[in-house]
């Protein structure tokens, strides 16, 4: 048994608790870590909040970066020492038609990491081995943590905006900023939509080279190819609908979305599509932690101690912070 903490949510709608814990040697495919970074992410407030499922109590954090202690007896490819990601996506059935059919995202029956199996606010972890990531070893443990959602769904959402030129992104926050990264590295033509006023984010998504920035109020200078939305905000469907040209994509990169209002048949007609992004696969994981060192992608966080764990919520949801919020033990 190893002695440590975790910062854990007893139900929906009350706030994180310390409480001690005791981390039992790891069986079969487990590891056991000993918690370096853990990123904090919007779904980590939709679990707070009880606006997508999860079991309670429950230590939120998906975007774990960890040194291996120990090793279940099933474990292969893994030694005492090294350093895995942990990300949303802690385990599948491998039985259903979506794991057979290599859309393990899809899974009928899921373990989710900080949802339906405790996460990283904590100063240790038991994760599937078989589910955790490699760690480029040129990247620190704070800025590796948020690459692990923010980076992971946001690269998937960009590969379901396909080939196209121009991309508009709504709501310009750690995955986004991510993301912009790399659409550049690849080529593309970003623009950036925050909330109305947020003159800090504006400027922040230039110095990262968006052609433009602005409200989700203001109409972008040109029709794109593709939006990304990253904001939960259903009201943004039809307005980046608008804001597509035929033949383009709005694609909704959050696992929980308000409603989406209804809107006139032809802001989606010319072969306009809206398509959801579920989950990831670790297919996703291995091909973005090459990509990301290649560009190479540079997070911006600001650091919390775990035990304030609470406040980084809080900044998180008040839009106040640039980039991503990370805890360290």
């Amino acid at each position: 048994m190893i002695q440590g903490y975790a910062m854990q949510i007893e139900r929906a709608g009350a706030p994180l608790n310390r409480v001690e814990r005791k981390y039992a040697a790891p069986a079969g495919h487990e590891v056991l870590l000993k918690v370096l970074a853990c990123g904090v992410c919007r779904t980590d407030l939709h679990v707070a909040d009880g606006e997508i499922s999860a079991s309670y109590p429950v230590v939120p954090g998906h975007e774990v970066v960890g040194r291996v202690l120990a090793l279940g007896q099933d474990v292969q490819g893994v030694a005492v020492g090294d350093r895995l990601g942990v990300p949303w996506l802690g385990q599948t059935c491998g039985r259903c038609r979506y794991c057979r059919s290599h859309r393990e995202n899809l899974c009928d029956s899921p373990v989710f990491t900080g949802a339906t199996r405790d996460g990283g606010y904590a100063s240790h972890i038991l994760a599937d081995s078989r589910y955790c990531l490699p760690i480029p070893p040129d990247l620190g443990d704070v800025e590796a943590a948020p690459l692990l959602c923010a980076g992971l769904i946001g690269y998937r959402a960009l590969t379901m905006a396909g080939e196209a030129a121009q991309i508009a992104l709504y709501g310009f926050g750690a995955a986004a900023h991510i993301i912009a990264q790399v659409a550049l590295w690849q080529g593309r033509e970003v623009l950036a939509l925050t909330r109305p006023g947020d003159a800090r984010a504006q400027a922040f998504a230039r110095t990262l080279g968006c052609a433009w920035a602005g409200g989700t109020d203001e109409t972008p200078p040109d029709l794109v190819d593709a939006a990304i939305l990253f904001a939960p905000a259903g009201e943004l469907v039809p307005l980046a609908l608008r804001h597509v040209r035929k033949g383009g994509r709005v694609v909704c990169a959050g696992i929980h979305m308000s409603d989406i209002p209804s809107f006139p048949y032809t802001d989606l007609w010319g072969e306009r599509s809206i398509l959801s992004v579920a989950n990831l696969t670790r297919t996703d994981g291995h091909a973005f932690l090459e990509v990301a060192p290649r560009v190479p992608v540079r997070t911006h966080t600001t650091v919390f101690p775990l035990a304030e764990g609470g406040a980084a919520l809080a900044a998180l949801r008040s839009g106040a912070l640039e980039g991503a919020a990370v805890l360290v033990p």
